[in-house]
């Protein structure tokens, strides 16, 4: 109560032992001990069960150092093996993959978004279909996306395409109804004050305050993602990863050692440009919410 009048906080210490005494639960230290020993507890309890249901041991771990640290040998130094060309289009090839598909991702999931957001779309039918939906989307791994759409559509980065689009769909959508969900409520007032249909207040309202949000976060994705197009790329869904898990299973490990330098490479600019992006979308966030 710092700050109050004298006669307020007087007035509220004036209360404490009768909320002391209605809420005894709530105010013991003895309870909050005993709840604390019990979460304390629970989680003890499930770590053991898991390691014992994982089979996890040390001991294999500190077995397989050994053998760790000869591979590591064998990886140097790296070497293309003549293939140089070659790994850097499948790197282009991967980032290619990645863009497009965080793109198209992002192209569904915007309008499908304001479907998902409660101050937008207020009636309940709606608003919980729409996020059940992108729960379908996002609760599938993209490396499964990526083995069902290299069936239907066979071997190729087309099927990387749309594996990330169906995976980043949901996450995307799913981030940008929370996006929409927290714009401020003072400039759709505003719009709406002037005599701005509810378009009107989406547009000029809603929209200033969560494109560089949104931006952001695609932003984001299209670099996590150029890791993702990296994995898809081993079950036959085009881009580096193909060459990467049959170096792998040769056990050629030079070239396995230059193809992870270069995807680290990519994987560093695209964080480097993605920031910058990012800081400059900040920036302009701030002065549309000012």
């Amino acid at each position: 109560m710092k700050g109050s009048p004298p006669g307020v906080r007087a007035d509220a210490l004036g209360q404490l032992p009768r909320l002391k005494t209605a809420y005894a639960t709530e105010f013991s230290n003895r309870s909050r001990g005993v709840r604390l020993a019990l979460a304390a507890g629970a989680i003890a309890l499930l770590t053991g069960y898991a390691l014992w249901a994982l089979d996890f041991s040390l001991v294999r771990i500190l077995s397989g150092l050994g053998r760790l640290g000869d591979f590591s040998l064998m990886m140097l130094p790296p070497s293309a093996g003549g293939r140089f060309a070659i790994y850097l289009q499948s790197l282009f090839e991967t980032v290619a993959i990645a863009y497009l598909g965080t793109l198209v991702a992002g192209l569904f999931a915007f309008p499908f978004a304001f479907l998902a957001a409660k101050n937008v779309i207020p009636n309940i039918f709606v608003h919980f279909g729409a996020r059940r939906v992108l729960d379908v989307f996002r609760g599938v791994d993209t490396l499964i996306w990526a083995l069902l759409w290299v069936n239907v559509v066979g071997l190729g980065p087309f099927a990387g395409v749309l594996a990330i689009a169906c995976s980043d769909f949901g996450s995307l959508g799913k981030l940008f109804s929370e996006a929409i969900e927290t714009a401020a409520q003072g400039p759709v007032d505003g719009v709406a004050s002037a005599g701005g249909a509810r378009a009107h207040q989406i547009r000029f309202g809603i929209l200033p305050q969560i494109v560089p949000v949104i931006g952001g976060l695609t932003l984001y994705f299209i670099e996590s993602n150029t890791r993702s197009a990296t994995i898809i790329g081993i079950v036959g869904a085009g881009g580096i990863g193909v060459h990467l898990a049959e170096q792998i299973r040769v056990l050629n490990l030079q070239d396995v050692s230059c193809l992870i330098l270069m995807i680290l490479a990519a994987v560093t600019a695209i964080d480097f440009v993605s920031g910058k992006l990012r800081v400059g979308m900040i920036g302009k966030r701030g002065e549309a919410m000012a």
